[in-house]
């Protein structure tokens, strides 16, 4: 069935021309997504001016801090193989670290969670940096050689503080994990599995670096553009070395919608995409931004869209999505301008043309006839009736006093044992039915609550 999103063609189209156009910027490549497929996309202008070549959806772009989401998926790889623990301190991988500074904490307080999500308090960037005249070190070996002018500057879990050298750190750490470079480590457990063929680090191989759009500076007086600094002057890596395009990304947004496998192999668990995608907290006094887990959460109209942009010397980039209606949006350009709207445009068309599209009628999937006894009224002392349905798929508590309150659980290796899945109080908790001798369910211990089964009177 052809997606609802494919129609607003035009609207697209007429949105980034004119995007480019008001913003005086030399081109883009943008696409839309919808559950797993690119559903549109485009090249608006020139990808290089001088030599009049069009913009693209197969145009490389430096797509900068959007390469932090490779480098924290990979991090929670590692995290469920075991092989590292979220909460362990940077320091434990990085000795190194022990020269650095912090006035608030131990440096155990630097760990690999808080570097993840931008709430270390440590300080923006490698130490020397200067971005106007284009100094900085992205080589963390030289970085960790200067360890005694790293600190931390704010407390930890105190406020939102986007740090580069973090993202240095934690891919040095995955290197000293796996024993093999970040890069070769990220291409062979993301870029490879997913297709990403037009996506790499410095240096490019020929095939590549002829797909290169190039940057340009913000227009100053003049509608002449100036070339961007030469960016091998500044190479980032683990924290936004990734050049990329439209087609690619498409895919990286599809495997976000997804359930974390790619080509009928399983990359990640799904539960723990849902757990990058989850806010950590807020950032800002209005409640309209918040910090994930390699990714960053904008609400927008009463959508939570999640994304992350890209800044570099001449790009500037954005990728976003909504985990509910499967959609996102991406936005690539080739000079100074705000990806991150234009990127959150599109994605919204797209989200509006899937809502009020029909929706698709399915047959419910059967209730597993060994649950089929545990469905039913319930009363608890405290909470009054309580129904345990099967409901898309899963059983399903609801309570008519609070609508929000819909648990569902998740079945253990124990008959009639269950877990309650994420999102409630409850969550990761036991449930468990009781049987009488004759195997009829007749309570149900629901975490730290017993609810009484209530059977049904016959006729």
């Amino acid at each position: 069935m052809a997606s609802p999103a494919r129609e607003p063609a035009a609207r697209y189209e007429a949105t980034v021309a004119s995007f480019v156009k008001e913003n005086r910027l030399p081109g883009a490549a943008v696409g839309v997504v919808h559950r797993g497929e690119l559903v549109w996309s485009a090249g608006v202008g020139f990808a290089d001016v001088a030599a009049r070549r069009p913009a693209a959806p197969q145009t490389l772009y430096r797509i900068a801090s959007i390469t932090k989401t490779f480098t924290a998926t990979v991090i929670m790889q590692l995290r469920d193989e075991g092989k590292l623990s979220l909460d362990d301190a940077a320091v434990a991988y990085l000795p190194e670290l022990r020269k650095a500074t912090s006035a608030f904490a131990p440096i155990e307080a630097l760990t690999i969670r808080r570097l993840l999500s931008h709430e270390s308090g440590l300080q923006s960037e490698p130490p020397g940096t200067d971005f106007t005249a284009v100094v900085y070190e992205s080589r963390p070996e030289h970085t960790l050689a200067r360890a005694a002018e790293i600190a931390a500057t704010v407390p930890p879990n105190t406020q939102w503080k986007y740090s580069n050298l973090a993202y240095q750190l934690l891919g040095e750490i995955v290197g000293r994990v796996i024993g093999r470079p970040y890069g070769k480590v990220v291409q062979s457990r993301l870029l490879r599995p997913l297709r990403l063929l037009g996506t790499s680090f410095e240096p490019l191989p020929a095939r590549l670096a002829v797909r290169r759009a190039t940057g340009y500076e913000p227009r100053f007086l003049s509608d002449e553009l100036e070339l961007a600094p030469d960016p091998e002057a500044a190479v980032f890596e683990a924290e936004g070395g990734l050049w990329s395009c439209v087609d690619d990304l498409a895919r990286w947004l599809s495997f976000q919608l997804g359930d974390g496998t790619a080509g009928g192999k399983r990359l990640i668990a799904e539960e723990t995409l849902a757990e990058m995608h989850q806010p950590r907290y807020i950032v800002d006094e209005a409640w309209t931004r918040a910090w994930a887990i390699g990714w960053y959460a904008v609400r927008r109209d009463d959508v939570i869209w999640r994304m992350h942009s890209g800044g570099y010397y001449g790009f500037i980039s954005n990728a976003c999505f909504d985990p509910k209606e499967k959609v996102g949006a991406i936005a690539l350009l080739n000079g100074i301008g705000d990806a991150t709207e234009l990127a959150m445009k599109l994605g919204a068309i797209a989200r509006e043309a899937v809502r009020e599209a029909a929706p698709v009628i399915e047959p419910p999937p059967p209730l597993p006839e060994e649950w089929r006894s545990l469905v039913g009224l319930y009363i608890g002392k405290h909470r009054g009736f309580i129904r345990l349905e099967w409901r898309d798929g899963k059983l399903t508590f609801l309570d008519p006093e609070d609508p929000a309150w819909t648990p569902t659980l998740a079945p253990t290796e124990e008959a009639d044992v269950f877990t309650v899945e994420p999102g409630f109080r409850e969550s990761g908790e036991k449930v468990r039915f009781q049987r009488d001798k004759k195997g009829h369910v007749v309570s149900v211990l629901a975490a730290v609550a017993t609810l009484q089964r209530l059977e049904p009177v016959s006729g």
